[in-house]
């Protein structure tokens, strides 16, 4: 750079080149900072809201600089507001999101990946065409899915429950996971799995001392797509549960239904930005290995 700038004081067409470089960059730059200002302010209007008082808000509106600085609300939010039926805050359906995202995600991903073992080292006959069959559950709706699932958890007795929500996260989660392991497990050279074959290793054992060794990337992707859309996800949750066993996605729709006039925008606040919390966390410590994981599986 410091040899452009002084060939550019003896050649008036670097130093044009120098210009057009200087003002291209910064029109990139400027672009992205208004796009990041404009996707942030809605963040952070809710964070000053739930960190300013109710009065502060119905006397300055939503969208101000806060002049007080409380976590009352967040403490509300938590543990003593009025929400599904109870006044335990969103506590009971933040752990209910846990308690259904943790399994569903560790499950769909286990088995996304023995599909994907098996559908790109083990092929047999049919065995693309029962590929392309549940590479349709990626594009299928969840809407369609509404009756038959009311069905089956009737009959299995999961209705109104966090482990009838696990299971259908489960399997609706299968397409994604074996979409996303198949896919990086086809760039594993075959040879390798035939030399540990002839060596004697069985399905089993070649699934795990050679396969799952190099899943890291891929199986990174997977965890973090299925928990964050696990987590996310609104319909199944506000169709197949009520009251206490909602997740936090539909507790939070509740919060806003709700029938009072006098809406206490604090506590909203600081509700939505517990409920945000963990795909925040997700993004920020994970973001860059989701990133690398989708690119080494293309680049392989």
């Amino acid at each position: 750079m410091a040899e452009i700038a002084t060939n550019a004081r003896h050649d008036p067409e670097a130093a044009a080149a120098t210009r057009r470089y200087f003002w291209n960059r910064f029109l990139v730059y400027a672009v992205l900072t208004l796009f990041a200002v404009i996707y942030l302010a809605p963040l952070l209007v809710v964070v000053f809201n739930s960190l300013r008082e109710q009065s502060e808000i119905a006397r300055n509106g939503l969208i101000s600089l806060p002049r007080s600085f409380r976590l009352d609300a967040w403490a509300q939010a938590w543990g003593t507001y009025c929400v599904s039926g109870t006044c335990e805050g969103m506590k009971r359906n933040f752990f209910n999101s846990l308690w259904m995202t943790i399994p569903a995600t560790a499950i769909s991903t286990l088995l996304g990946a023995m599909n994907g073992y098996v559908l790109s080292k083990w092929r047999f006959k049919g065995s693309e065409i029962l590929f392309n069959m549940m590479l349709l559950g990626v594009f299928m709706p969840g809407q369609i899915s509404l009756m038959p699932w009311a069905f089956l958890l009737g009959k299995l007795g999961l209705t109104n429950s966090t482990y009838g929500l696990v299971l259908i996260h489960v399997v609706q989660g299968i397409s994604f996971t074996t979409l996303f392991c198949r896919n990086f497990y086809v760039s594993i050279p075959d040879d390798l799995i035939k030399a540990a074959r002839i060596d004697g290793a069985g399905f089993w054992r070649i699934f795990r001392k050679i396969i799952l060794p190099l899943s890291p990337p891929i199986l990174i992707v997977t965890v973090i797509w299925q928990f964050t859309g696990i987590w996310n996800e609104y319909l199944f949750g506000v169709v197949f549960t009520s009251g206490q066993q909602q997740p936090i996605t539909a507790a939070l729709v509740a919060l806003t239904a709700g029938g009072t006039t006098a809406r206490a925008y604090d506590v909203m606040s600081a509700a939505v930005l517990i409920g945000a919390l963990p795909p925040l966390l997700i993004y920020l410590f994970g973001g860059k290995y989701f990133v690398r994981g989708l690119t080494q599986g293309a680049i392989k």
